[in-house]
Formats: structure tokens, C-alpha cells, sequence
């Protein structure tokens, strides 16, 4: 093996993504040779199994810090960007649902996570270039049609939030974030806001990850079709409410402890939760049994 000098090793990963790029169109009709594809079983999960999920996560991100602390790091740099856009425009009161929305947005987000573990589960060697292999998966057009449902669901979940805000306490001025917060928690305005808020916005979190907590790590495991990806992943938590409840609430509070200062926490939490998943899936998904050679 000979060491290639920067502009060499930087020439071939873009002539590499941009391979896997021109794959994803021909992916596109790898989903309907894939649609209806047999359905999958589902296991039963405890409590203790999503505890060693989040372990396991946890090992995986100690395992590939540097490579997927300089992966994540962007999602700061957008929270930050977020919030100043949020500051500079009096946009304060979308500065939760925005923050709230990594729920929504993250199982597509952390596809490359997926990847990293699925690789170190197989004992190879792994960098951050490793996050682009996710564009070679034989379902990568399956993978980007479900990510893009997940995008319209989180701008559905900010408008609902905008909505309530407006018919809540629209006719609040905002002079401060003191001031909004002052108005949240002793106004009945505020108070009704985060009723509705919080119940609004279970059901959107709910619906995104019955439909996608199992199906984006499926799909780039395994050739199924997106049918299949989702109802699967819809199967898994209704057949584990309790545990599955668990993990909702542990998603949210960490990544509410994440957002907290600046988003600058979601450094770590947001592949920790990553690899996280990858985990819970191979606990709730048991692996296709070999072909009869």
C-alpha cells in the first residue's frame, strides 16, 4: 500500500461520491423491483435491552470520536446558525419546536451513524469518508423518498407550532426572551400553549418513529422494499409499547439536555442516539436467516 498526498486522496472520495451519487438515480427504480417484498418478524424487547442499546451507542461514538465528533460537529454549527436566525428575526417562539424537531429529523440524519456501527460490527476499519458508503446501498432510493417524508413532517411540525403560538399568545409582545419565557409560564395564553404544544407534538414525534425508528437502519441493512422498511418499523413499537415508550422519552429528554447550550451538546448526543438506534434495531429486527445453498 503506497500513501497518496492530500489532493490525490481528496481527488479519489470525490470521485467516489460522485459515483455513488449517479447510483441513487438508478436506485429510484430499484424501489418498485422491491415493493411488497415479503414482510419481516419483529422480537419483543425489554427495558434492559434499551439500556444496552444506548451503551452499545455509546461505545461505537467512544470507538470513532474524533471521526464522528468532525461528522456531527455541523449540527452545532446549525443550531447556532438557528439561533441567531431565531434572535435576529423575533422568532423566539419556534426556538423550541426547532430545537424539538432533531426528533423528527434524526433517523434520516444519522444514516451515516448507522453505517459506522454496521461496519464496526463487522470488524472493519472505519473514518468519517466511511459515511458516504450510505449512497452505495441497493435501497439508497427507498432511503431518500422515506427521508424526504421525514422533511416534510418536521416543516408540518413547525407550522402546527407557529399556529398555536398565534392563536395562544400572537398578540404578546416579544421585547426579550426573559419576556417570552415570563409570558409561557404565567399567562393563561402560555399555559394553554404548552398544553397544546406538548400534546401537538407527541403525535408528531409518535408518527415519526413508529415509521422510522426501524425502517432507515433496515433499509441499509438489508433489500427490502420501502413498504416493507416501514411497516416493519410501525410493527416493532406496537409490539413493544412499554419499551418503545422508553426509548421515545430517553430520545427526547437527551437531546432537551442537548439543545440546552446552544445545541453545542448535540456534538454528542446526536451520534450517541445514532449508533443508539443501529443497535435497538438489530434487538428488534432478527437478521434474515442464510439462503439453502
Amino acid at each position: 500500500m503506497t500513501i497518496r498526498n492530500p489532493i490525490e486522496w481528496g481527488g479519489s472520495q470525490i470521485v467516489g461520491t460522485a459515483k455513488a451519487l449517479s447510483s441513487v438515480g438508478h436506485s429510484l427504480h430499484h424501489v418498485q423491483d422491491t415493493i411488497h417484498s415479503p414482510a419481516l418478524t419483529v422480537r419483543h424487547i425489554r427495558v434492559s435491552d434499551i439500556k444496552d442499546a444506548i451503551r452499545q451507542g455509546f461505545e461505537d461514538f467512544e470507538a470513532y470520536r474524533s471521526d464522528v465528533v468532525m461528522l456531527c460537529v455541523v449540527y452545532a454549527v446549525v443550531g447556532l446558525l438557528l439561533t441567531r436566525l431565531v434572535f435576529g428575526n423575533d422568532l423566539i417562539p419556534l426556538l423550541f419546536p426547532l430545537a424539538s424537531g432533531f426528533a423528527i429529523l434524526g433517523p434520516f440524519a444519522a444514516l451515516a451513524l448507522y453505517e459506522m456501527s454496521r461496519m464496526r460490527e463487522r470488524g472493519v476499519p472505519v473514518s468519517w469518508a466511511n459515511a458516504f458508503d450510505v449512497l452505495k446501498a441497493p435501497a439508497i432510493g427507498s432511503i431518500m423518498i422515506l427521508g424526504a417524508g421525514l422533511v416534510a413532517l418536521f416543516l408540518l411540525w413547525i407550522l402546527a407550532a407557529w399556529l398555536i403560538y398565534a392563536n395562544t399568545m400572537g398578540a404578546t409582545p416579544l421585547t426579550s426572551i426573559g419576556a417570552f419565557a415570563h409570558a409561557v409560564f404565567r399567562t393563561t395564553g402560555g399555559q394553554a400553549m404548552i398544553v397544546l404544544g406538548i400534546g401537538v407534538g407527541f403525535l408528531f414525534a409518535l408518527a415519526a418513529m413508529m415509521i422510522s425508528v426501524v425502517s432507515f437502519p433496515l433499509l441499509l441493512d438489508q433489500d427490502v422494499g420501502l413498504d416493507t422498511a416501514v411497516s416493519t418499523s410501525v410493527k416493532a413499537v406496537i409490539a413493544n409499547p412499554g419499551s418503545m415508550a422508553v426509548w421515545g422519552l430517553t430520545v427526547a429528554g437527551l437531546l432537551v439536555l442537548g439543545s440546552i447550550p446552544a445545541f453545542v451538546g448535540l456534538v454528542v448526543v446526536v451520534p450517541v442516539l445514532g449508533h443508539a438506534t443501529w443497535h435497538l434495531y438489530r434487538k428488534l429486527v432478527p437478521p434474515r436467516p442464510a439462503p439453502i445453498p
